[in-house]
């Protein structure tokens, strides 16, 4: 299937590892050129460079007010358009309801939260009709995850905000959409594994709850990410796709 994403532009957060990282990836695989953003300047450069002449690497926290203006300005003196942003951020601290602090809290509203709707709202301002706006989020959208206490706080909540956005861009062609991981095996899950005393029984007795009865890999969700953010999935905005083996229990 040609997606039609060739010469298509894309902004991508938090794209120097993980599961940013792995969806851009798979755009530039399928012809996209793309802003990958970090905050380390000289992390965010090396990535880039090593993804090739398709990709250009903006140092950028997506707390910083100015960063939504930054990176599309820098997709269109970069690449010459601005088609679309998929916003990716770092989970917040680990910790229970009774261990997390105000700091975390709010530290992490700042990025995962208050960050993401000021790109999304600044896109939506920039983007013309079959533009997309997709966020990555996490199964803990539907179903609480032990021990992610922020994360099951403020996840929701931004899935509501993408859902209402969908609502309003509708009609403008602009589509929203959000993409869902669950235990993909990524840098992020192994330290989350590597909480308990043995990590290697954690994963075992993880894996026996998912239906493929394995973990995702980072290409698996790029994949799934590089799809819905192409003209080849035009009909679908306002949705929420799990990418998760089959580990949520709801339809």
């Amino acid at each position: 299937m040609d997606l039609g994403l060739k010469d298509r532009v894309y902004v991508v957060t938090g794209a120097t590892r993980g599961l940013g990282n792995a969806s851009a990836r798979e755009l530039l695989a399928e012809g996209a050129k793309v802003i990958i953003t970090g905050r380390d300047e000289k992390t965010v450069a090396e990535v880039a460079a090593a993804l090739g002449p398709n990709a250009h690497g903006v140092a950028v926290d997506n707390a910083d007010p100015a960063a939504a203006t930054s990176l599309i300005a820098a997709a269109r003196e970069r690449f010459g358009g601005f088609d679309g942003i998929l916003i990716s951020v770092g989970g917040p601290a680990p910790g229970f309801a009774a261990d997390n602090t105000d700091e975390q809290w709010q530290s992490a509203f700042e990025s995962v939260f208050l960050g993401a709707v000021r790109l999304a709202r600044a896109a939506a301002a920039e983007l013309a009709e079959g533009g997309v706006i997709g966020f990555v989020l996490s199964t803990s959208v539907y179903e609480p995850i032990a021990g992610l206490t922020i994360s099951n706080g403020l996840r929701p909540g931004l899935a509501g905000f993408a859902k209402s956005l969908s609502d309003e861009l509708g009609p403008r062609g602009i589509r929203v959409v959000g993409v869902l991981p669950g235990r993909i095996a990524t840098d992020r899950l192994r330290q989350l594994d590597g909480l308990s005393p043995d990590p290697e029984a954690t994963r075992a007795a993880n894996e026996s709850r998912i239906p493929l009865r394995r973990y995702g890999t980072p290409e698996e969700f790029g994949r799934t990410a590089a799809f819905l953010l192409s003209p080849a999935a035009s009909y679908l905005t306002g949705v929420m796709v799990p990418v998760d083996g089959g580990a949520r229990r709801g339809f």
